[in-house]
């Protein structure tokens, strides 16, 4: 247990930012450590081992920040050899002592006001440089020095450097042992409470700093005013600035903690109400529309599952139909029609004339050789019909074509490759370049050879490709 004592400074850090280090303050208890750690997830506090620099004063009165980097922030305070101004670092996630620079540094103090800004910067401002005295009614400073608020101080956590800056307006009156916030929209910072000397105005309670033009100014209030404190502490939660404990004010009547809302920096209001619904700090539950398209999601993925199996299964089904219907097909072929399988072979008449031929067109369904297309020889040919290449299902093989050796060719028709599905309907040119000759001419076997091969691969890739998307190779054999 830590031993009992007072004017510590404390935050919450480590590693995964869910430990509270408390450090400082004095005690009667000569046991006391200067830092304890209070693991949440354990319940349990354990005095905690800094390693880094050797000689590291115990200091009270003092405000700790916490910095977006895992540090925590320990300015001036009082000490046992009285009070000081530098800036002493606990690093939270290495567990190890830093000191930040002194240069242009503010002059000693402690029981003043820290704020962490939204720029990695901490604003410092008040204080006290003794003692002080107070009336308990009025909480005016009798004895003892308070600092002026007419100029703040910036420490810039990136660069380790100090400034000041000096303010304006409605300048509150000299004072320490006040609370400060950011407020919610990170342009200014609200003060609360504390002892003070020679008041200026007449609201003595609540003053707000201006960070755009470093101007102070009284805020508008309403509801039940409380009566001012000494030495609380605030934290904004919601939209509230509530304000914890502290000195000066009657149990009896008031409450320990008080509601500020400042929600509207045209007017702060205190209440008595806390309304959960506008706590930032805490993620509210999801609402029933989002647990509907949560639940929406998981069904539609689950159906979705459950339809692609079915289909799946279905195509799956589907092609093993069409592998037996195949199978069956093959089997009624005639010994000579299974052996002409073995290679394609389109054959144009030899040493005849023919008239008006109509379209000859081969099977091709597996061919694991070579496709062969002869073309004639030392023949006439007259107004043929297309001949019509049908591709083969699978080449394995090599493609071999035969040209015709010192034929003519008179009015032949052109030779069109042909597509995958063959019909009545001669129309299989799908935007291809015919392959055609001219009248009378003389075309030389090599010549003839690669055009019609070119042509003959293209159609034969194009064809497969479109065979395999609509996944039905049904060939015409026609005699």
């Amino acid at each position: 247990m830590v031993p009992l004592h007072g004017s510590a400074t404390s935050t919450k850090g480590g590693t995964n930012n869910d430990t509270l280090f408390l450090y400082g303050g004095f005690s009667n208890d000569p046991t006391m450590a200067l830092v304890y750690t209070f693991d949440s997830q354990h319940i349990v506090w354990n005095p905690q081992k800094i390693t880094g620099i050797d000689t590291i004063n115990r200091k009270y009165k003092l405000t700790g920040v916490m910095g977006f980097n895992g540090k925590f922030y320990l300015w001036g305070g009082g000490t046992d050899n009285g009070i000081v101004n530098d800036m002493l670092i606990l690093n939270t996630i290495n567990l190890n002592w830093e000191k930040g620079s002194l240069v242009n540094a503010p002059a000693p103090r402690y029981n003043y006001g820290a704020t962490l800004l939204p720029n990695n910067k901490i604003i410092y401002m008040g204080g006290q440089i003794q003692g002080a005295t107070y009336n308990p009614n009025t909480l005016i400073a009798v004895e003892g020095v308070t600092l002026t608020l007419s100029e703040v101080y910036i420490y810039d956590m990136t660069s380790d450097s100090w400034d000041t800056k000096i303010t304006s307006g409605e300048i509150p009156s000299n004072r320490c042992c006040f609370s400060t916030v950011l407020g919610l929209d990170g342009q200014r910072i609200i003060i609360y409470g504390g002892i003070f000397n020679n008041p200026g105005f007449f609201d003595t309670t609540l003053y707000v700093l201006n960070l755009a033009n470093y101007s102070w100014y009284i805020p508008k209030i309403s509801g039940k005013i409380p009566k001012s404190r000494i030495l609380p502490k605030a934290n904004v939660i919601g939209k509230y600035m509530v304000i914890s404990f502290g000195d000066g004010y009657d149990r009896t009547v008031e409450n320990d903690l008080l509601l500020l809302d400042i929600s509207n920096n045209e007017e702060y209001i205190w209440t008595t109400q806390f309304d959960p619904k506008n706590d930032t700090t805490v993620s509210p539950p999801p609402p029933n529309n989002i647990v509907g398209v949560i639940v929406g999601s998981i069904l539609s993925v689950i159906f979705l599952s459950v339809g692609g199996f079915f289909i799946y299964k279905w195509n799956k089904n589907k092609q093993n139909q069409k592998t037996i219907n195949e199978n069956n097909n093959r089997s009624n072929y005639s010994q000579e029609e299974k052996d002409n399988d073995k290679q394609e072979i389109i054959q144009m008449p030899r040493n005849e004339n023919t008239t008006n031929h109509e379209p000859v067109i081969v099977p091709a369904n597996d061919y694991h050789g070579q496709e062969i297309i002869q073309m004639p020889r030392n023949e006439n040919t007259t107004n043929h019909e297309p001949v019509i290449v049908v591709p083969a299902n699978d080449y394995h093989g090599q493609e071999i074509m035969q040209t015709p050796k010192n034929g003519n060719s008179t009015n032949n028709e052109p030779i069109i490759p042909a597509p995958a599905v063959a019909s009545d309907n001669n129309n299989y040119n799908y935007g291809q370049e015919v392959i055609s000759t001219s009248n009378n001419g003389r075309l030389s076997s090599q010549i003839l050879k690669d055009e019609i091969l070119q042509a003959v691969k293209q159609e034969i890739k194009n064809e497969l490709l479109q065979a395999v998307r609509d996944n039905n190779f049904d060939i015409t054999k026609k005699k």
